[in-house]
Formats: structure tokens, C-alpha cells, sequence
């Protein structure tokens, strides 16, 4: 039995957790005999173990299977940001196993950030030497080909245009990446709020806003791989300017860098906030989680500088809904944690520019997913990787 199709088996319960042969053999269109030939040569080789028998449905109960973490080994997951990077190390089960390391990117040279990436990959390695790392997954903002394991959203002579490339031959490990908004929606497909729907949106509410757009339960990618650049629908105030070099993106208004902004001109003009204090650090990310905690606490300006993002992300989710009618839209990343202040309004926005009988047939939601982007990094590794069974 190929080494492929056992790591396809190796995939279906990585992507659909505890399954029986009939699942695994349904799931990846192969007969049961041949499946069952090639869990028994996984058992055999410690990759699957048993996981009992499922609840009876009034006939005989099926054997199920989980994965082996500890004989497939561990992921190192690597998630980029505008103005961070986190660093953690995942099973095989999507459980992490090392402390998660965050370091700010407080300077845009290219080789100054890849030799950070790579000392930073380093270290957590070393520090959990017990844990094999098999793969490396990365996500990254940009024009991310996934195929070829480039960015082009970075000019060739760049360290972080052929980043995946310069770690394997560093580290010596596989090592994957993918567009961060695409990688979002493909873990939301297989772990998050996507899973039971055949054509969802995924709305990545970041430092931009980036989209991930499942069609048939397959990511949709577009003609040359960079479908979902959402961030730059011009639907917002023509005076300011993106970051793109446009004017009018919606990535102006609607993300999480437009808040922040906007907090820093409203205390700069005397509102009183409890960010107050945050003013005057240049560090985007603390003031990030100042707004986070601020939030909760009830504070003004901080709720209306999320509810301000909301209504701005509706109306672009509206222009969505009319041209891809999608059964489901999630939110997703880090704005996910605002919840239901940034779902009222966006759904609030929703209904003033969107056709009632679309809007009506599009359920609107939060993922309930903790840690999207290092999850999908693991994922992006587990997908891409073209084999779990060998050392």
C-alpha cells in the first residue's frame, strides 16, 4: 500500500477526528477493502490507534481511529502579521505543546526579519527538543503562491520572497506557507464555523481585512491564486490612503488598524478613554491589546471606535452577499474577539445596503476558534505535507 494513501488516511482524521474505516473509506472515495488493508498497515506501524467503538445505532457498533501524536511528530507553526509574529508548536492533533512566543516586527528590513524568524524558529526548537518537529507551516500576508511556496508580494531578491525555502535549507525541516486569510478559511472548513456549509466567506478582521471564499467546500483561489483581496473594494473615504498606495479601500475604515487610528485622532483631540495612557506607544500590537481589554471593560471610545469598523465591514459583507451569495460569512482572526458589538453592527449594515432575500439567507457569525492564524499555520503544514509517515 503507497505511503500516499496512507497519509490521505492520515489527513481525513487529522481534518474529520475520530473515524471508521466506512468514514475514512466514504471520505477519500476508496473501497473498503483497500481502506481497511491500509489502516491495519497503519496500526501496525503505531501512525493509528484504536479509539473504541462508536454509540450503537441499533446494529453493530464500528471500530473508530484516532492519530498517533506521538509517532508522527509535531508541527512548528510560524504566523506573520503586520506588526507581530507567533511562533508554537502543535501536534498532530491541533494541540499545542509549547509556550507560544510573540515577537514584534518594530523594523521593515527584509533580512533583518527573516534572520529574526529564523533565530526565533531556532530557539523553540531547541527548547523542546523532545518534540519532532516533522513540518513547518507558515501564513504571511500577500500575494502568496502557495504552489511554487513563494511570496510575490515581496521583489525575488528578498529573503521573505522564497521564505519556506530559506527555512527548509536552514533547519533542514519541510516547511509550507500560505496566504494568512486563505489558510484562516481553510482551518475554519475543516475545525470552525464552516464546516457544515458548502459556500461560506471567511473574513479575516486583522490589521487589514483579508477573505477567504469556500466554494463547494473547496478554497476558491481565482484565476492566478489571489482571490479574496477584500481589504481593497474602494468603498471607504477617498481622502485617506491605503496602504495598498489607493485611496478608498475599504481597509481604511474597516480594520483593525483603522480603529486604532481613529483612537489616536479622537484622544489626541481631548476624548477621555482609559487607551489614554496607550497614546504615545509606538507599539501597535500593545496598543492592540490595551483596545482589547479596554473593550471589555466598557470602555466609550473604545466600543465605538469597534462598533465604527463593524458598520464599514457590513456594508462591504453586503457587496459580497450580492455577488457570491454565500450560505455563511464568518468572522475570523483576531477582531473576532469583539463579538457580538461587531456582529450587531455589522449585521445592522447589512440590512440598510443588502437585499433583504440574500441578507435573509446568509447566517452572519463569530468564529469560536482561540488562536486562528498559528492553528492554520499547523494546517497549512498537514495539507501541503506529501507525507505523515515517514520520519
Amino acid at each position: 500500500m503507497s505511503s500516499q494513501f496512507q497519509t490521505q488516511i492520515l489527513k481525513s482524521i487529522y481534518f474529520s477526528g475520530t473515524q471508521s474505516i466506512a468514514e475514512i473509506s466514504a471520505f477519500l472515495g476508496k473501497s473498503i477493502p483497500v481502506t481497511t488493508k491500509a489502516v491495519q498497515q497503519l496500526i501496525e506501524n503505531n501512525y493509528i490507534v484504536s479509539g473504541g467503538l462508536r454509540a450503537s445505532t441499533g446494529g453493530r457498533r464500528a471500530a473508530v481511529y484516532n492519530l498517533n501524536t506521538k509517532a508522527i511528530g509535531n508541527i512548528l507553526s510560524i504566523s506573520i502579521n503586520r506588526y507581530s509574529i507567533v511562533y508554537a508548536i502543535y501536534n498532530i492533533s491541533n494541540e499545542l505543546i509549547s509556550d507560544i512566543l510573540t515577537t514584534n516586527i518594530d523594523h521593515f528590513n527584509d533580512e533583518e526579519i527573516y534572520q529574526s524568524i529564523l533565530t526565533n524558529s531556532k530557539k523553540l526548537i531547541d527548547e523542546y527538543q523532545h518534540a519532532r518537529i516533522f513540518a513547518i507551516g507558515v501564513t504571511t500576508p500577500g500575494f502568496v503562491d502557495s504552489q511554487l511556496g513563494v511570496n510575490n508580494s515581496y521583489p525575488k531578491k528578498s529573503p521573505l520572497h522564497d521564505l519556506a525555502k530559506r527555512l527548509k535549507d536552514n533547519l533542514h525541516i519541510d516547511t509550507y506557507i500560505e496566504n494568512d486569510s486563505s489558510a484562516i478559511a481553510i482551518a475554519e472548513k475543516h475545525f470552525g464555523k464552516a464546516k457544515t456549509t458548502n459556500h461560506a466567506l471567511v473574513i479575516n478582521l486583522t490589521w487589514g481585512v483579508g477573505l477567504g471564499i469556500i466554494v463547494d467546500q473547496q478554497l476558491f483561489r481565482g484565476n492566478n491564486g489571489f482571490a479574496g483581496e477584500f481589504s481593497h473594494i474602494p468603498l471607504a473615504d477617498e481622502s485617506k490612503l491605503c496602504s495598498c498606495g489607493k485611496k478608498g479601500c475599504l481597509e481604511v475604515e474597516a480594520s483593525l488598524e483603522s480603529s486604532i487610528d481613529y483612537i489616536k485622532e479622537k484622544l489626541k483631540e481631548g476624548e477621555v478613554s482609559q487607551l489614554s495612557k496607550h497614546i504615545d506607544n509606538g507599539d501597535k500590537s500593545e496598543l492592540l491589546e490595551a483596545l482589547i481589554q479596554s473593550y471589555k471593560q466598557g470602555d466609550q471610545l473604545s466600543i465605538y471606535a469597534i462598533k465604527k469598523i463593524g458598520y464599514m465591514l457590513g456594508k462591504g459583507i453586503a457587496t459580497l452577499i450580492h455577488i457570491l451569495n454565500p450560505a455563511s460569512v464568518i468572522i475570523s482572526g483576531i477582531g473576532s474577539v469583539f463579538g457580538n458589538i461587531l456582529l450587531n453592527e455589522i449585521q445592522s449594515s447589512i440590512h440598510i445596503y443588502c437585499i433583504p432575500r440574500l441578507a435573509q439567507r446568509t447566517s452572519i457569525e463569530i468564529s469560536d476558534i482561540a488562536h486562528i492564524q498559528p492553528i492554520a499555520s499547523a494546517c497549512v503544514a498537514v495539507t501541503q505535507s506529501e507525507s505523515l509517515t515517514t520520519s
